[in-house]
């Protein structure tokens, strides 16, 4: 037969209780052991603490709860609240991402209708600048004399001045060169 000599190892892992816990306090020799029970005993206490850090966090303002199933299903509700938190975010952020890139490109869109109104801004100065330094060349209606004034041709005369337009100056929108006078008793001969 066989001689078993029980040397105490499951008496060291007896454990006294903290006067004031509801927990047994862990054992030195408990501890230093390397029996089942008492490492089974050592994860167990891990975890309850675990849990009570847990129930802790869940609920800062309250004594922590020591129901691990009512600890767990608070953790559950958090999580899944937090993950429907987190996905509205991304997807609020995706929409102002987008919304972004729509007021980048109108942006872009005005700076550019903005640049192309300036130019034709400044074009149009400029040539409202040229056709105010161009001297007009058409003179000033002369006065109709007495002999046109009543009404019908005269008798001897076959020719009369048609005076129903007004002078108009259509010299201003011709180039600066074609208009210039200074030059003609030179370039064109007078023809007697």
């Amino acid at each position: 037969m066989f001689s078993v000599e029980i040397d105490g190892s499951i008496g060291d892992c007896d454990v006294q209780k903290e006067p004031n816990s509801k927990k047994r306090s862990r054992s030195e020799l408990c501890s230093a052991s390397s029996s089942k029970a008492c490492r089974e005993k050592l994860r167990r206490d891990k975890l309850n603490d675990k849990f009570m850090e847990l129930g802790s966090i869940l609920d800062p303002g309250r004594t922590p709860k020591t129901d691990k199933a009512a600890i767990l299903l608070d953790a559950i509700r958090i999580v899944t609240q937090l993950q429907g938190e987190a996905k509205k975010l991304k997807d609020s952020n995706s929409s102002l991402q987008e919304k972004i890139k729509e007021l980048k490109a109108e942006k872009n869109e005005l700076r550019d209708e903005k640049q192309r109104l300036k130019a034709e801004k400044e074009k149009l100065e400029q040539q409202l600048k040229a056709m105010n330094s161009q001297p007009s060349f058409m003179p000033a209606p002369p006065a109709i004399p007495a002999a046109f004034t009543t009404q019908g041709q005269a008798p001897g005369n076959k020719l009369m001045p048609f005076i129903g337009y007004p002078g108009v100056a259509m010299w201003q929108f011709m180039p600066p060169a074609a208009v210039d006078t200074s030059q003609d008793h030179v370039l064109r001969p007078p023809v007697a």
